[in-house]
């Protein structure tokens, strides 16, 4: 068995044993620009650069942490406690692959790629691997009830899915890719650039293959990019609970990838036509009533709207304007919660003023003026209706 020496990976990024997910990419995005051969050029940075890809390898993945957390670097090679990392062997993945992969690209004019023993050439093989597609966003606008519900949806999503000639690939079909000649299958030409400090090796995108090290000819179907521009629809269930802004996720209904990658995922926006009598705040439905000012003092029973229909609300004699009645349990069920876990529908109570009586009406005002006070016993005036 191949002898090495076991590594601390969380001394290696200057992390804790704690550290979430955002402060272990943070510490990685540091230290690998720091140490990068591109970048530095003391002896042991090759070596530190190759520690710190794998400490991040293996910290940033929730299933080689945790075997890494209980039986060290053994348990992630295969040895030891006799918990290997299924097919993962003794080694890692390779660290200019994780750095392209993170940032987007090589060092490019700030160096060489010599200091990797011949690590560079990896680049080409990154951007011709599988790599996933990107997401798609689509708007779909609910009824207030069907938002308050959920409800099911049919879809119609405009997206790159695989072409069907060339099954991903990108070639035309009977033909195979040959290596590059501009770059060797490289995918990066280097360039000698002359400067008042002095003469800087400069590399690029090789212009002939487009970094891929290989040239091919092209499909006719989808010029070569592997996916064609196709609509799929898709069955959406929309849970109960959902606003205005919510937004829902389908795994696997975004772009295809390319190279045979995963397709991205499709993201779902809401929104949701007002409601001619309700409002909503939450899991709380508002809507107001109005009634006469008889039926204030008298008490009455109405007739309120609510998203389970039309319901009966008793309004007790002697309401005042501006009460509030709660209507337990007949508002929106929480996103997520129970069905039967709903809010509160509040009615709003607005008591209605007549601008002008006519003369009988008013006769029955007065009478009721001159019974609305009378003499206590110690002197002082009192309403009627207290």
């Amino acid at each position: 068995m191949k002898a090495y020496a076991a590594r601390d990976f969380y001394q290696i990024l200057g992390v804790d044993r704690g550290a979430d997910k955002k402060s272990i990419k943070s510490a990685y995005r540091q230290l690998a620009r720091k140490f990068h051969p591109d970048v530095n050029k003391e002896p042991d940075a090759e070596a530190k650069f190759k520690d710190i890809s794998a400490a991040y390898e293996v910290l940033s993945d929730e299933e080689k942490k945790s075997i890494y957390d209980r039986f060290g670097e053994d348990g992630l090679k295969g040895g030891g406690m006799g918990a290997g990392f299924g097919g993962m062997g003794s080694d890692f993945t390779n660290p200019m692959d994780i750095f392209e992969s993170f940032f987007g690209g090589s060092m490019g004019g700030m160096g060489g790629m010599g200091g990797m023993g011949g690590m560079g050439g990896q680049s080409a093989r990154m951007r011709n691997r599988p790599t996933p597609g990107d997401d798609r966003r689509h708007d779909i606008k609910l009824d207030f009830n069907d938002a308050v519900f959920g409800c099911q949806k049919e879809v119609e999503v405009s997206r790159l899915e695989q072409c069907g000639t060339c099954d991903g690939s990108g070639t035309k079909p009977g033909t195979t890719p040959s290596r590059c000649g501009t770059c060797e299958g490289q995918g990066q030409v280097v360039q000698a650039v002359r400067t008042p400090l002095g003469v800087f090796q400069q590399v690029s995108t090789c212009p002939a293959c487009g970094g891929v090290g290989e040239t091919s000819t092209p499909c006719a179907t989808c010029s070569g990019d592997g996916r064609v521009r196709g609509t799929k629809k898709i069955s959406l269930r929309v849970p109960p609970g959902v606003d205005e802004g919510s937004r829902l996720r389908v795994r696997g209904e975004g772009d295809a990838g390319r190279k045979g990658g995963p397709n991205g995922d499709l993201y779902v926006f809401i929104t949701v036509k007002p409601h001619p009598e309700l409002r909503r705040d939450g899991t709380t439905i508002h809507s107001d009533k109005e009634i006469s000012y008889l039926d204030a003092i008298l008490g009455t029973t109405v007739q309120v709207t609510t998203v389970d229909g039309v319901v009966d609300l008793k309004v007790p004699s002697g309401t005042q304007p501006g009460t509030t009645l709660v209507m337990s349990k007949r508002g929106v069920p929480k996103l997520g919660g129970s069905a039967t876990a709903r809010g509160d529908h509040l009615v709003h109570i607005k008591v209605k003023i007549p601008k002008s009586v006519n003369e009988k009406e008013r006769e029955l005002v007065e009478e009721l003026k001159s019974m609305y006070v009378e003499e206590a016993g110690d002197g002082k005036k009192k309403g009627w209706f207290s």
